[in-house]
């Protein structure tokens, strides 16, 4: 499944990646727990992953605190502050990461809101993530009232995925048709 939304997200034209990444940074925008002034961990998309970019700067620019990972050497996340489009260098894995203080795996406890990747999310919130458990680990560390929504494209929206004892689940979806939206029994 992994390789079948990979592959489709390779041959999406550029300009409806680009058209997506608006309707999602819009849609994003609209959620109080992303722009009443808290903290927001997001993630900076890279290469065809649904586009973050104009929202972790939208939500900068809206005087939002924005965490974004660094990658650790056990695959587990770190998390430095997002300070615009100078604060970041670019890392391992085509990845672009902040350069300024970490505040280690923990600091995601504090954050209104969890903006995560994944390739698939399911009617109940089960996500597919790229298989290495960096956003299970960091989903586990959030409090019951943390906002935690998946980007996808609108195609890798499912009926079912299987789940293992280490998923974790998310709140909710946004994709650049459907908006977001939030799972029922999920609140946060």
């Amino acid at each position: 499944m992994r390789r079948r939304i990979l592959a489709a997200r390779q041959e999406m034209p550029a300009e409806r990646r680009e058209e997506a990444g608006s309707a999602i940074r819009d849609a994003l925008l609209g959620l109080p727990e992303l722009t009443m002034g808290g903290t927001v961990a997001a993630y900076y998309s890279v290469g065809t992953e649904p586009d973050t970019r104009r929202l972790v700067f939208a939500l900068w620019k809206h005087g939002v605190y924005v965490l974004l990972p660094v990658l650790l050497p056990d695959g587990d996340l770190d998390w430095a502050a997002y300070e615009g489009p100078d604060s970041l260098a670019p890392a391992g894995r085509g990845l672009l990461e902040p350069t300024g203080p970490r505040y280690g795996p923990d600091a995601v406890r504090r954050a209104a809101a969890v903006v995560c990747p994944a390739l698939a999310v399911d009617g109940s919130g089960r996500r597919l993530g790229r298989g290495a458990g960096c956003y299970d680990r960091v989903l586990a560390r959030v409090g019951p009232h943390t906002l935690t929504i998946a980007v996808i494209y609108d195609t890798e929206a499912v009926p079912d995925l299987p789940a293992e004892p280490h998923d974790q689940p998310v709140r909710g979806v946004v994709t650049p048709g459907g908006g977001a939206r939030m799972f029922r029994g999920r609140t946060g």
